[in-house]
């Protein structure tokens, strides 16, 4: 069986049924979360706990950066995106307006369902809605806003891009491949992220794109 990364898939299948798994501990999960340069890191969309629903993120050196833990829960109308010690980073939450979902976030653990004041929304647009793509836009703190789009690609619902308003590419996720060139499953991909990007709204919209495609 090809391993999704190094040693922790292996340790989590492996640790006891009702216990959090015991992980390195990894100095960039408490660093920035914006670098100079490209950065690839690796998600699979399974928790490490009991391998249930969830998100595990692996950064290049194969340490965890980001897990999403929902347990027994698939499609969460509340999701916390954490780093390797379980401190929250973004709280997404999906609300319903008329027939349509959307899903707003915001930094930490202090978003609750009454609130208008968040970082982000995501939403399918009316005319986007049949092509399978969404619009997110971005609520910066000075209240000025920068539009976002995530797009489906051809290679399968696994696959998308993130680019901004003007069409430029911020991140791209595609399914991952192996050292020998095996493709892996669709719930593993390789995600390439634009120098001066902030890590952590990417993985919060990639986040959200799976809960659309229920795949988280």
């Amino acid at each position: 069986m090809i391993k999704v990364h190094p040693l922790e898939a292996a340790a989590a299948a492996a640790a006891p049924s009702l216990s959090l798994p015991s992980f390195p501990s990894s100095p960039s999960s408490s660093s920035n979360y914006i670098t100079s340069r490209k950065e690839t890191f690796t998600v699979w969309m399974k928790s490490l706990v009991m391998q249930g629903n969830g998100c595990t993120v692996y950064d290049e050196n194969g340490e965890i950066v980001y897990r999403i833990d929902n347990y027994d829960k698939k499609c969460s109308n509340e999701v916390c995106i954490m780093d390797l010690q379980g401190k929250v980073l973004f709280t997404i939450l999906k609300k319903n307006q008329w027939f349509f979902r959307r899903w707003v976030g915001d930094r930490y653990n202090d978003l609750n369902l009454n609130t208008e004041k968040f970082h982000f929304q995501v939403r399918k647009s009316l005319r986007n809605i049949v092509k399978g793509d969404l619009s997110c836009q971005v609520i910066c703190v000075n209240g000025q806003t920068s539009c976002y789009r995530v797009k489906g690609l051809a290679a399968g619902k696994s696959a998308f891009q993130i680019t901004e308003e003007n069409g430029k590419l911020v991140a791209e996720a595609k399914r991952k491949e192996s050292s020998s060139g095996v493709l892996l499953g669709e719930d593993v991909l390789a995600l390439e992220v634009e120098a001066h990007v902030d890590h952590c709204l990417i993985m919060a919209l990639v986040t959200v794109y799976g809960l659309l495609h229920n795949t988280l």
